[in-house]
């Protein structure tokens, strides 16, 4: 503050030369500083006497607080050689921290600078801004900053405001100043819109500056078709160490988009029989660049999980789909789910002789519909695994809805689903009483805890593990050896299991066409073991 009270303290001083010329004020304040000519036309007065730049502790603390004064004194003339003179000072002292040997202060800065926004000086506002920091400063200043076209105030300003009409504008501005930040987030708001023809020209300039980008731009290229370019663009961000364009060029070179007949040809390159036990044949889908990588990924974590290695899965590698293949929706049927119009797969199916499906589309909450698996490309691999679980039976041990509770966690109902990990209150004991029984079985020292998926309902379930299970919360990564040997009896036992098959004659059956329904419904018998 001591700083603070010398520069009003010099103001009042200095105040009786505010009649003198805004030139004559300059040059003493300069020739106090030290430093050299800013313009010597504007000043018109005598050159300072030292044309080499120096260190303002040449002067004492308050002589460089009257020559400070004085050059506010000229800036209020309209003087803007002296309002640069004042940021130059004051930028400095910012750079270096305000250190004591400078002879200026950070309070004394803000203060003056505050006289230079109230002067509409922009540049004074932006330094204001940074040095007061988000928190400090008000919005005022930075907008004051973001009118006189400083890009930096204009990106800081758009990213502050709540409203989506001005920070587009305010985005396009500091981008027109090709300001690389500016330009890469208008693309990300233009992305982020589905707006990709206005994101592509902005992704185009920015790819060889910054790696994220290149990454972007090449997204984009791909999904024109342009092929070859994105892949160049993909290397530059990879070289870069950008992990995603790793991956996608990992990607690109494993996988090739099919249609629906590229597909059908491609399912006889691939024998289940070269995997033992495959109980449960798991074929995946992806739909796009994107989802391909994630497929990819899943199956890699897949293939080296050592925890799964018993369990009589086989999981091929997965087949990418071209855009138009497969037609997919986040609220699929108005379900609030991911889901899609499988019949496409029906031709690959009867090649390959998959049993169940994963499709992972780009957005849409992860779910299984019978032998159809559907994730997104935020899905973890825990997720996954979770999901998986489904396939075979297991109940979700977190609270799960009303409709469905009402038919799980009945006494009388539960039985027609027998998940392997869940039962219910009866009138004398539990139900089932079978998997209460395969519990005590595999297990003796097995402990029934309280598990929460019939709260929706206000009864009781029980689950066989006082540990909160994957079937809870899907990464806590806990699964109890009771839960792998109850998951291999399941898979055992086909007919709880509802492959995709049953998908196939249900949409096909919906649709019309009774001719593919009576062959997948007899392919679900056979998988089952029902007929008859």
């Amino acid at each position: 503050m001591r700083g603070l009270f010398l520069a009003v303290f010099a103001l009042l001083i200095v105040a009786g030369d505010s009649g003198r010329y805004a030139p004559q004020l300059i040059a003493n304040a300069l020739s106090v500083l030290q430093l050299p000519r800013i313009n010597d036309d504007l000043v018109g007065v005598a050159k300072t006497p030292n044309d080499q730049t120096s260190s303002l502790s040449h002067s004492s603390a308050s002589q460089t607080t009257e020559a400070l004064a004085l050059l506010w004194l000229a800036s209020k003339q309209g003087s803007e050689v002296a309002q640069s003179a004042l940021l130059m000072q004051f930028e400095k002292a910012h750079e270096e921290q305000f250190a004591p040997q400078n002879g200026i202060e950070e309070s004394t800065a803000t203060y003056y600078l505050e006289k230079l926004v109230n002067l509409e000086n922009a540049d004074a506002a932006w330094l204001l801004y940074q040095i007061l920091g988000e928190e400090g400063a008000s919005q005022r200043f930075m907008r004051l900053a973001a009118l006189g076209d400083v890009a930096e105030a204009q990106l800081a300003f758009a990213m502050s405001t709540e409203s989506p009409e001005k920070r587009e504008k305010w985005l396009i501005r500091a981008a027109s100043q090709d300001y690389l930040p500016a330009q890469a987030a208008l693309a990300d708001w233009y992305l982020l819109h589905g707006q990709q023809a206005l994101a592509k020209p902005l992704l185009a300039a920015t790819a060889t500056l910054d790696m994220q980008s290149a990454f972007k731009y090449a997204r984009l290229l791909w999904d024109e078709g342009e092929y070859s370019k994105a892949k160049e663009h993909f290397q530059f961000a990879a070289e870069k160490g950008h992990l995603q364009a790793k991956k996608a060029l990992e990607a690109t070179g494993l996988y090739t988009p099919f249609s629906e007949s590229q597909a059908i040809k491609l399912a006889d390159s691939f024998s289940w029989e070269s995997k033992a036990d495959c109980l449960q044949r798991i074929q995946p889908f992806a739909t796009s660049l994107a989802t391909i990588m994630r497929a990819h990924s899943l199956y890699q974590s897949f293939e080296n999980d050592e925890r799964l290695k018993g369990l009589s899965i086989c999981l091929a590698p997965p087949i990418w789909l071209k855009a138009d293949v497969l037609r997919c929706n986040p609220d699929f049927n108005n379900t609030g789910v991911l889901g899609c119009n499988i019949t496409p797969l029906a031709s690959i199916a009867k090649k390959r002789k998959f049993s169940h499906a994963v499709v992972v589309a780009e957005q849409g909450k992860a779910n299984v519909q019978n032998g159809v698996m559907y994730l997104d490309i935020s899905d973890a691999y825990s997720v996954f695994v979770h999901e998986l679980a489904h396939f075979a039976g297991f109940a979700d041990e977190y609270p799960i809805g009303k409709g469905m509770a009402k038919r799980l966690c009945d006494e009388n109902d539960i039985s027609d689903f027998s998940p392997p990990n869940l039962i219910v209150d009866s009138e004398f004991w539990y139900a089932p009483y079978a998997t209460v029984n395969n519990w005590l079985d595999i297990d003796p020292a097995t402990i029934i805890a309280r598990a929460k998926t019939c709260t929706v309902l206000g009864k009781n379930s029980y689950k066989p593990s006082r540990r909160i299970t994957f079937m809870e919360h899907h990464d806590s990564g806990v699964i109890p050896p009771l839960y792998l040997v109850l998951w291999q009896q399941q898979l055992e036992r086909q007919n709880v299991q509802r492959p995709i098959s049953m998908n196939f004659f249900q949409a096909f059956h919906n649709s019309g066409n009774q001719k593919e329904a009576a062959h997948w419904l007899a392919e679900y018998e056979a998988f089952t073991g029902s007929k008859g």
